[in-house]
């Protein structure tokens, strides 16, 4: 038996309580979402119309500062319209992070594109400006296309580079004013995979708002929840307004006529969920600092636990913690800690497969994504869960 993780088990235990498995990271529900959620049963406005799904809107745009907020299902729905919202189409290419989580891929494959992997920043975990402008660099030419315009494209592949999807990878922004620079010089639109990071801030702006499009999410186990659920950010306001259209079977306003004029997506959200979700941000503020206070526990406890490294905040960054990490030596250390850990009630998980080792990507593109396997081999995430 491993004294140290021993130790650490001890240690969660305490800080979560003894439970038979202490989870990885659950909803907290202590403000008004009985209360809204009963509004909705006694006016019957229970799907996707109603006064919080407004409200919803108007709360996320306020909290990030973005000039137009559109609600949706949830957080790979919200990809997938901020990709087609930019102009990505069939057989483009989409330039993100191995890195992440399976909705970043799933999102670029709906459309029919093709996501090439860039290495991340071992002290982001996200996207790494140098790679990304090493690999344009090298592997991109500018062409004119039959209509006078130019374009971007990969010249091993042919295809047309048209998008690039940074991840703030578990609440972490990653250094998105630097991507945002590259993005403009190579005249790439810039989609943020800002779903883990709702509450997290880098230089005083919020994840989300840098590029063209924001995408978060409010899955069950985010920082905050409405079951299910997502949300696109927009600077450009009209652009929103077109979101909002498609998102909702780009239906035309009229008291009793059904005409639709584009192909739409019934991407929209119930009211019983945003109104979780009004509930919800209400304690944000308070959820992101008791989350902080937990990071800034394991800081102080991971520094007498030689074997485990723990992962704090990257500079100019105010992150929400979403989940925290903890980076061992090497692989077989990686192993042996989820193993302890989880047959000792305490649930701990590694980050998600690379993106790359999976069989529907197998063949796409790569920088070779050494910091990216360095870190899937050693990562692991402790609970995080807002303590009681």
């Amino acid at each position: 038996m491993n004294q140290s993780y021993q130790t650490v088990v001890e240690y969660i235990k305490r800080l979560y309580g003894e439970l038979p498995m202490v989870p990885l990271h659950v909803p907290t529900f202590a403000g008004n979402e009985k209360k809204y959620l009963e509004e909705c049963i006694d006016t019957t406005f229970v799907s996707s119309v109603g006064k919080f799904v407004d409200r919803f809107e108007e709360m996320i745009a306020d909290y990030t500062k973005t000039k137009k907020a559109v609600v949706c299902v949830n957080g790979t729905n919200a990809l997938h319209i901020a990709l087609q919202l930019v102009g990505v189409e069939r057989e483009d290419e989409v330039l993100t992070q191995a890195l992440t989580f399976i909705a970043t891929c799933n999102a670029i494959s709906y459309i029919g594109a093709t996501p090439v992997f860039i290495d991340v920043d071992k002290d982001t975990l996200g996207l790494s400006p140098n790679a990304l402008r090493n690999w344009l660099a090298k592997n991109t030419v500018t062409k004119q296309n039959a209509d006078g315009s130019s374009s971007l494209y990969n010249k091993s592949s042919g295809r047309r580079v048209k998008a690039c999807v940074p991840m703030h990878t578990f609440g972490h922004p990653c250094k998105i004013d630097e991507i945002v620079r590259i993005c403009k010089e190579y005249h790439i639109d810039l989609v943020e995979d800002a779903a883990e990071s709702i509450g997290s801030f880098y230089k005083g702006q919020h994840t989300g708002t840098f590029g063209r499009i924001g995408t978060l999410s409010f899955n069950g186990n985010k920082t905050i929840t409405t079951g299910g659920g997502g949300m696109l950010l927009f600077q450009d306001e009209e652009l929103g307004k077109l979101a909002k259209h498609i998102t909702t079977q780009a239906k035309v306003p009229h008291r009793w006529e059904f005409v639709h004029d584009h192909i739409g997506y019934n991407y929209r959200m119930p009211n019983v969920n945003a109104a979780i979700g009004c509930a919800q941000i209400e304690q944000l503020e308070d959820f992101v600092l008791n989350k902080r206070e937990t990071a800034a526990l394991y800081n102080d406890f991971f520094k007498s636990i030689d074997e485990l490294d723990f992962f704090t905040e990257p500079e100019h960054c105010r992150s929400n913690y979403w989940l925290n990490v903890v980076i061992t030596k090497d692989k077989k250390a990686q192993q042996e800690f989820l193993q302890y850990t989880n047959d000792n009630g305490v649930m701990t998980r590694p980050v998600w497969e690379l993106m790359n080792r999976l069989p529907m990507f197998a063949n796409c593109e790569t920088d070779g994504l050494i910091n990216s396997q360095w870190i899937a081999d050693r990562l692991v995430n402790l609970p995080s869960s807002v303590r009681m």
